[in-house]
């Protein structure tokens, strides 16, 4: 190119660049927006690629020309903010130096404290019928919140002294978040790394659920997440932002404090976690505000007509960034600037004492308030707040973006001089070691202010209340139907389960407040019935003629469907039952949630949320469909759940049922409607259900319905009473059918009178079992009170036999509390693709193997003699050199 096409190709850039300033000096950014689209829809008409970038420059997304003034007094603020990080500090050092060891986290604190702080001043709001934001405060920060709420005067100086002693002291408070252990204060259990982000996302939708349904008259509370940059590389952090743009969640947004830090070094030391994330969110259709300079740095930035210094913090690595944190003003200046003589100039007019305090974004308040104010103006996508932050900000040499920042516990006395003159705490040198909490003067500006904004915004926050007024019963006669069997019709529980739903969903009283989940697969479960009667929620409505819409039971999707079919991703679904199921305490409205899933992929592959639903105080049930090792023909190892119920022992509120019969899950349902929503205990309920199809009984006039609550009760006497030789056989949920045969080969072909056992709940057994050992045992008692379970078997004589679908320790943690030995049959072992008789057979939970068991406990009670015992295993077919199905 000559330099005459040089100079002319240049000067018809620098034309295009001045139409572009001038539009948006003289009308504005949008309209710039707008014809730069419209200059892209006729490129693409030509066929000219156009580069869709998913990042931007390292640089502010609000820039100083769009910041609007700050409506708080600074000065004020930062007095307020240096009592709270001085206190959050201490309650840490303080803890540490008691008793050595006992944990807690400074640095989180320190660095995210400016993002809640300005949040608390002028954005997190309570509205009308106590609805507040719902935040989902990062959990290693906790001592910042405690600190805040001493201010307040909702905790005490004793509070703090006992954080992290809750068994010590009845004022102690806990590690991190857990609305379990301090229900009047947190409500959202957020440690567990990237579970606060998919539960934050999922109650954003459920509000827009709540509005599109009309159980709420508006939809005006914000959903917040404050998330570490280095928690993102959690599967679940990520997993679900696609349902945030897909469902246009503008309630929703999330403000990442990027330290650059994770636990023990950088997030991303040779890359940049920032643009990294920007790229994510941006290809997913969030709205994204980088929040990374404070205005020290804008001022260089202006001045860089070079565009040097823009390229320079562009290329810089994240562990670079870290070191100029770590390192002081003099390093900053030579790494940085005096590479190149135009950033050298650019901070010729700074000491370097100046250079080491310009501020990152997430440490300058009016930039805060301005990045918060577009998130919260947003209409139509949910936004994320990347802000860069210094871990252990103020910190100093204790750990201020040093590795072990992390774990830093202990100041010593040149440490909190540091730390207290950094941010100018009112403790005198003669009272530094003693690491004072601070308070003002009740009447001091400071506490008026802070107390101001938070009456401003509707009150305190975070705070837990259940607004939610006591329900009114289901109708009776939903449930009775199913008391009375199918006679000769063959029924599964899962269709028993359907039916019961769909009545619920017509019921006066409740029906509004039903809640369907499920990942996929409705029609696997037999839910295609609720369609058209409830509809699959789509916050758009249905755009789009249905290939089944001739069909009764076609694929309907609306805007106020009652059915939540999330997709494939149990996960999600976890987060939208706790989000359902914790309604009554963030709207007051008691939504029941009843999620459908393969039991397999229940406990095993989303423990952790369904530990912080158990913690949130979450209510519903969990239903565990196609349960048991050997009830899902045909798909093998991966689908085939035998240790769910072993599972559910370890949760203290959760009540878990394994029942064979309809009138079982009858009783079960219409008990857990009342506990949780009428009586308004805090437990919730995990059922397992199956697809095999038999005659469903009719409820015995003798059987107790307490009985079933309890777990186990007499479900059939033997045929004879005048038998010498006694079986007991204990079933439940997909065994109870072999359990049945067994007895019926025990009576008519070995002349062993045989009563049958329905246990429908392990866990309810267990939990009775060892509070009762427990309650003997402290009070030394002589007479000891019985169990349930000795209580329901006293005076029985015989063999005993439990057969579950589940590993044999389920049955064997109650084997102590049996008259005899109890002859455990279970699935351990890896599953099968076979057919459910093959697979019983394999596991030996078949018919036989039930029937041979009994003989063999008699055998041992030298009731029948070993021959017998010989021929019986020639007749049952039972082969003692079989593969042990446990180690196969």
């Amino acid at each position: 190119m000559t330099d005459k096409k040089k100079d002319s190709t240049h000067q018809e850039n620098q034309e295009w660049i001045d139409s572009l300033t001038w539009i948006i000096k003289n009308k504005s950014t949008k309209r710039a927006e707008e014809l730069l689209h419209i200059l892209q829809e006729e490129a693409k008409k030509h066929n000219i690629a156009i580069p869709e970038p998913l990042i931007t420059p390292y640089q502010n997304t609000v820039s100083k020309d769009m910041e609007e003034e700050y409506p708080g007094d600074l000065e004020l603020e930062e007095k307020i903010l240096s009592y709270i990080r001085w206190n959050a500090m201490a309650m840490v050092v303080k803890a540490n130096k008691a008793d050595p060891g006992i944990g807690g986290h400074i640095s989180t604190y320190a660095s995210i404290a400016q993002l809640w702080e300005v949040g608390f001043h002028h954005f997190f709001k309570i509205g009308e019928n106590e609805v507040a934001d719902q935040v989902y405060f990062q959990g290693h920060a906790s001592p910042g919140i405690y600190a805040r709420a001493y201010l307040e005067g909702r905790l005490t100086k004793k509070n703090l002294e006992d954080f992290r002693h809750e068994i010590q002291s009845e004022k102690g408070l806990s590690s991190y978040p857990h609305p379990h252990l301090m229900p009047d204060f947190w409500s959202n259990p957020t440690v567990s790394m990237g579970l606060g982000a998919i539960q934050a996302i999922y109650r954003a939708r459920f509000n827009k659920y709540l509005y599109n349904r009309e159980l709420i008259d508006e939809d005006t509370s914000k959903v917040w997440a404050f998330i570490g940059d280095g928690e993102m590389d959690e599967v679940e952090a990520r997993g679900a932002i696609n349902i945030a743009s897909r469902d246009n969640l503008n309630n929703l947004i999330f403000v990442i404090d990027c330290n650059l830090q994770r636990l023990d070094g950088p997030v991303r030391g040779n890359a940049k976690i920032i643009q990294e994330l920007e790229g994510l969110f941006k290809g997913a259709d969030w709205n994204v505000i980088k929040l990374l300079w404070g205005k020290e740095w804008d001022k260089l930035i202006e001045k860089d007509s070079s565009g040097k210094l823009r390229k320079k913090l562009n290329e810089l690595p994240d562990g670079q960034l870290q070191k100029y944190a770590f390192s002081d003003g003099e390093f900053l200046r030579k790494d940085l600037f005096e590479s190149d003589e135009d950033l050298k100039k650019l901070v010729e007019d700074y000491s370097d004492e100046e250079l080491k305090n310009f501020k990152r974004g997430g440490h300058d308040s009016e930039k805060i308030y301005n990045a918060y104010k577009v998130a919260v103006e947003t209409k139509d996508k949910p936004t994320i707040i990347l802000a860069q932050t210094i871990k252990g900000y103020g910190q100093g040499s204790a750990g201020e973006a040093s590795n072990v920042s992390h774990k830093t516990k202990e100041f010593d006395k040149n440490q909190l001089k540091e730390f207290r003159d950094f941010f100018k705490v009112p403790v005198s040198d003669e009272d530094l070691e003693k690491i004072p909490f601070i308070n003002p003067d009740k009447d001091s500006e400071e506490l008026k202010y802070l107390q101001e904004k938070r009456k401003d915004l509707g009150g305190y926050l975070p705070k837990r209340k259940d607004k939610s007024s006591t329900i009114k019963a289901p109708d009776s006669k939903i449930f009775e139907d199913f008391l009375k069997g199918s006679e000769e019709d063959e029924v599964a529980t899962t269709m028993v389960m359907v039916q019961i739903l769909g009545k619920l969903m017509k019921d006066e009283n409740l029906g509004e407040l039903i809640v369907p989940i499920i990942p996929d697969e409705s029609r696997t479960f037999g839910m295609e019935s609720l369609f058209r009667q409830a509809g699959i929620y789509a916050p758009q409505g249905q755009k789009y003629d249905p290939v089944d819409e001739e069909s009764l039971l076609y694929y309907k999707e609306a805007k106020n469907g009652a059915i939540l079919e999330e997709g494939i991703t149990e996960s999600g679904c976890m987060a939208e039952f706790i989000a359902a199921g914790t309604t009554y305490l963030t709207h007051g409205i008691n939504t029941i949630p009843f999620y459908f899933f393969y039991s397999m992929f229940g406990f095993q592959r989303t423990g952790d949320l369904m530990w912080a639903a158990a913690d949130a105080g979450a209510k519903g049930f969990l239903l565990g469909g196609i349960a048991g090792r050997t009830s899902i023909p045909g798909e093998g190892l991966q689908h085939q759940d035998g240790q769910s119920h072993l599972y559910a022992l370890a949760f203290p509120n959760l009540r878990a049922y394994d029942p064979a019969f309809a009138y079982e899950l009858a009783v079960i349902v219409e008990e857990g409607i009342k506990k949780m929503y009428i009586d308004k205990e805090d437990v919730f309920y995990y059922v397992t259900i199956g697809n095999d199809t038999y005659p469903m009984p009719k409820m015995p006039a003798e059987v107790d319905r307490e009985a079933i609550l309890n777990g186990l009760y007499k479900f059939k006497k033997s045929k004879s009473r005048k038998r010498k030789r006694k079986a007991h056989l204990f079933g439940s949920g997909a065994i109870m059918k072999e359990v049945t045969e067994a007895a019926q080969i025990l009576e008519e072909e070995f002349d062993v009178g045989t009563d049958i056992w329905s246990i429908t709940s392990y866990k309810a057994l267990y939990d009775n079992a060892i509070d009762t050992a427990r309650n003997n045992r402290l009070k030394a008692q002589a007479n000891k009170e019985q169990t349930y379970i000795e209580q329901q078997l006293e005076g029985e004589k015989g063999s005993f036999v439990a057969a579950s679908d589940y590993v044999k320790a389920l049955p064997e943690s109650l084997a102590t509390y049996f008259p005899d030995e109890l002859i455990s049959l279970g699935t351990d072992g890896f599953g099968r693709s076979d057919n459910r008789k093959a697979l019983r057979g394999f596991f030996e939970v078949n018919a036989a193997h039930i029937a041979y068991a009994a003989l063999y406990g008699l055998v041992k009670q030298e009731q029948i003699s070993l021959e017998e015992l010989k021929k019986a295993a020639k007749k049952l077919k039972i082969d003692p050199q079989k593969i042990n199905p446990r180690t196969a």
